[in-house]
Parts: structure tokens; sequence; C-alpha cells
């Protein structure tokens, strides 16, 4: 098990190196410079700014530069925000965006798991059939459709529910209901499929004729390897909402991490987009093996892996 655990945190080490390799390359492909676009600066101001961003040096030199800089967890000054640096704005914006993550998978969590094992216990039945058919309609209606809906429906008429902001707890509730409900969508679907998978194995049809109550199939039998799935796509699914909760937090107006990434590339801040996607890179590996963790201690099979 450990050193399962040693090899994937050597894969994610890999795959954050080569992902901040090809974000360093694609952002210097992207159209216009970062310091001359729609600023009327002295040329002599231009090319001090180049030489203080390194900017006027190769751009082999630049990226070995950077990830000098980046090994030593310094990941530059913001080319778009004047006297501030990228960790400085990361460090101050991103609890906003892991508290509406953590909210979003927790609501996802609740309401998907009990769903699929509801829907799976109720097979073809009018239950199993409407969640479903509710299910679909969260996978297929986007966040940019449900967040508007919610704050003109349900804010309006719940007048402690707010619309924008991130100061009281109560105005966490829409966002990572709007955050949530599609990954709750995809957690009863999966659920659902594991239960009726466990259902139908042989060491079910044994209990279920010794006698044993439904309630302790369920709890005792069922469940551990019925959610196995679940918890497999819970991992990257919440590394998902929190790097992908861009648009929920202009929406909703959270100052969170997604408004500077946003602002960033439309400003061609190359510091702050590397910094940014370097962070959700990391975030993506650590949510990758706290599920794989997860799944060891619900199979102890894949200990031995």
């Amino acid at each position: 098990m450990f050193k399962t655990i040693l090899s994937r945190l050597g894969q994610g080490v890999i795959v954050v190196f080569f992902l901040l390799s090809i974000t360093f390359v694609l952002v210097r492909l992207m159209p216009g410079d970062p310091l001359t676009d729609e600023k009327a600066l002295p040329e002599h101001v231009i090319q001090k700014n180049r030489e203080y961003y390194k900017l006027d040096q190769p751009t082999v030199v630049q990226y070995f530069h950077y990830l000098g800089n980046v090994a030593q967890a310094d990941l530059g000054p913001a080319m778009s925000k004047a006297g501030r640096d990228v960790f400085e704005i990361i460090r101050y914006s991103f609890p906003a965006s892991l508290a509406l993550g953590v909210s979003g998978i927790l609501i996802s969590i609740a309401v998907g798991i009990p769903a699929g094992i509801i829907s799976a216990l109720r097979k073809n039945s009018y239950i199993d059939y409407g969640t479903m058919v509710v299910a679909m309609f969260g996978i297929s209606i986007p966040s940019f459709v449900i967040g508007p809906l919610l704050a003109s429906s349900v804010a309006s008429n719940v007048p402690f529910l707010k619309v924008a902001g991130w100061g009281d707890p109560l105005d966490w509730v829409l966002p990572s209901v709007t955050l949530g409900l599609a990954t709750a969508a995809y957690i009863a679907r999966i659920t659902r499929g594991g239960m009726l998978e466990v259902l139908n194995q042989d060491y079910i049809r044994t209990a279920r004729a010794k006698g044993v109550s439904q309630l302790n199939i369920i709890l005792k039998h069922t469940m551990r390897g019925g959610i196995i799935p679940s918890i497999a796509y819970i991992g990257p699914a919440f590394a998902a909402l929190i790097s992908g909760s861009f648009i929920v937090e202009t929406i909703f107006q959270i100052p969170g991490l997604g408004q500077h990434f946003i602002n960033g590339a439309l400003a061609r801040d190359y510091n702050l987009i590397q910094g940014v996607v370097i962070l959700f890179g990391i975030l993506i590996v650590i949510a990758n093996l706290a599920a794989d963790i997860a799944l060891a201690l619900l199979n102890p099979r894949l200990r031995k892996a």
C-alpha cells in the first residue's frame, strides 16, 4: 500500500511537470503581448517591464528560470496586478473556491448516493425511472443555466438566500447547489449501477435465503461494494468542481480564483495563468490519490496491487 502511494505521488509529480510545461508553451502562443496591448506606455517603461518579468530573454531561458522559481514555491509576480505576486492572489482567493468545491461535493454525495441506492433497490419501478430522469436532467442542464434559474426563482421567494456575496454561510447555499447538482446526478447513476451489480451476486441471494433482513443486506453486504465505483468518481469530481467553478463564481459574485483566472487570461498574464493551472493540477493529483486510498480501504484486494 505504501509503495502504491509513493508510486502515485511520483506519477503526480510527472503529471504536474508536463502540465506546467504545456501551459508555459500555450500561454506564449496566445496572440498579443501582456505588456503592450491596450496600454499606452512609453517604450522605455515597456522595456523595463520586459526585463523585470524576464520577457526579454529567449523562451528556453524563461522556461528554466520559471522551473527554478516553481521549485522554490515562487510563482512570480502577477503581470496584470501591479505590486502583487501570484502566490498572494492564490492565498487570498483559493479558500473561497475550496469552500465552494467542498460544499458542492458534500451536496453531491448527500443527494447522489442515497438516490442511486433507492433507485437500485426499486429497480424498474416508478421511483427508479423518476430518479434516473431527474438525474439525466441534472447531467444535461449546464451550471450557467441552473445558476440564474435558482437565483431568480428560489432567492426571490426565500428572503434569507442572497444571489451574490460570500460573507455569510447562507450565501453558500445557492452556488453550492448549482455546482453540486450535475455531479449528484452522475453519482446517482454510478451508484445505481454499482448497487445493481452487487445485488445480483450469489452471496446476496444466499443471505436473503438465510433470512437476513433487507436493511442488514444493504448496510453490511451491499453498500461497501456498491459504492466503490462512486468513490472512484468522487475523487476526480471534487477536483473538477473546484477547477470548474469559474462560471458559478462569476454568476454569484464569489471572490474565488475563477475571476482572477478569467481576468488573467484576458490580460494575457502568463504567471497568473500558469500559477492557477499548477494549483489545480496538484489538486487533481491529490484528489485522485485520496480516491485510490479510499478504494483500497474499501476493497482489500487493491491493497496488494
